[in-house]
This record gives structure tokens, sequence and C-alpha cells, in this order.
């Protein structure tokens, strides 16, 4: 009998130690915003390979680290130890998923290119709350859209919110190119254009963008040789 218990408790704690190693992690954003002009020091990645980062994207003096993490907590309180002289913002919980799970083509990539950029919400809260309430019905009220990553090859495509700004990121076939995706999704699809049309009314460029200009890139930094 005792034995038979020893086994089951076993068993028990394999299935378990299973499970939390199949436990999927939850895609985040980490933004650090370095003082202007100053050195930015991307050594302290290389002690985060165990924090499910998979991109380290830089524009200006704004770096971003997506990662697909269990424990999102301890990589934000892991950065802000590393940048305590850095303002830190956490892209948590995304408030549009695409995947392509509802694509008539469900096929996914192997890997993937994560396309990142950013912009702003423009002030007016009620408009804040009208861009929110487009996306939370895009999928019934504007299929055409979703429709249109799908023709394009998007493996996901994913909008957080902080405060207000965004972050979204486009995930692609690795080695694909966005330039030649992207116009696919409007290609015998006017509604896209419609719904791009209709987003323009919300969105702002972030502090130091040029006038006129709206979402930036963020860029590979050094190949994510940090990551690897």
């Amino acid at each position: 009998m005792l034995k038979k218990m020893r086994w089951k408790l076993f068993l028990l704690l394999v299935l378990a130690a299973m499970n939390a190693h199949a436990q999927p992690g939850k895609p985040v954003i980490v933004e650090i915003i370095a003082p202007k002009n100053a050195d930015f020091k991307f050594g302290a990645f290389a002690d985060m390979k165990d924090y499910g980062i998979t991109d380290i994207k830089q524009w200006e003096n704004r770096v971003v680290v997506y990662a697909n993490t269990t424990n999102p907590r301890q990589l934000i309180g892991r950065i802000k130890e590393d940048y305590p002289g850095d303002s830190v913002v956490f892209f948590e919980n995304p408030f549009y998923n695409f995947n392509r799970k509802i694509c008539s083509d469900k096929g996914v990539a192997k890997q993937w290119d994560n396309i990142i950029l950013t912009a702003n919400l423009v002030k007016d809260p009620k408009l804040q709350q009208e861009y929110l309430n487009y996306h939370a019905t895009q999928f019934q009220k504007w299929p055409q859209v979703s429709q249109g990553f799908c023709n394009a090859g998007f493996q996901q495509l994913l909008v957080f919110k902080s405060g207000r700004q965004l972050m979204l990121v486009i995930s692609i076939p690795k080695g694909a190119s966005l330039d030649k995706l992207n116009p696919l999704t409007t290609k015998n699809n006017p509604r896209v254009n419609d719904w791009n049309n209709i987003m323009k009314k919300y969105q702002q460029g972030i502090e130091g963008t040029n006038k006129g200009e709206v979402w930036v890139f963020f860029k590979n930094v050094a190949d994510n040789k940090f990551i690897e």
C-alpha cells in the first residue's frame, strides 16, 4: 500500500512538473525610456536569458523588451533593478489579439519575426474609448480587417495600451518582408482602407516624432545578440 501511494505521489509530481513546463507564456512588453543622449547599457540583458525574452528593439532613447513569460512581474522587477535611473513602462494583457486560428488557412510558420511599432492615442478620453470599442467589436463588425491579416500571412497581431501609449506587434514568417505583405491586407479589400482612415483620427505620434509622423518602428538591437 505504501509503495502504491509513493508511486501515485511520484506520478502526480511528474505530471505537475510537465504541466508547469508546458504552460504557455503570456506576451508582454516592457519599455525602458532612458535620458536623451544617454549611453544605454544593453549588457544587462545578457543575464536575462531565462525570462522568455524574444526581442530587444530600440527607437531613439526608447528600448522595448518583448517577451513570452510565465512570470511577467519577475521580468519587470529585474529590469527596474538593472535600470534604476530610467523610466520603465509595462504593457500587459493586449486589448486586441489576432491569430491565424480564425483564418481558413490555419498554417502557422515555425519561426516568426516580430515587428514592433508605437504611437499615442489622442488626449480626449471619449475618443480613446471609441478606439477601444472599435477594436472590441472588430471581428464581428469589421471582419474584412482580420481577413486582410489572413491574406497577408500575418501570424499574430497584438495591440497593447499603457496610459494613452499603444504598442503594436505584427508577427510575420521569419525572413518575410512587411513591406511586401502589408499591401495584401487591402488587395481587393477596400474595407480595410476604410478602417485605417477611421483609426487615423484616434492616433498621434509619441514625443520625439516629426510633425505628421504617427507610428514609429523599433529596430533590432545588434540582431538581438543578448538573447541568443
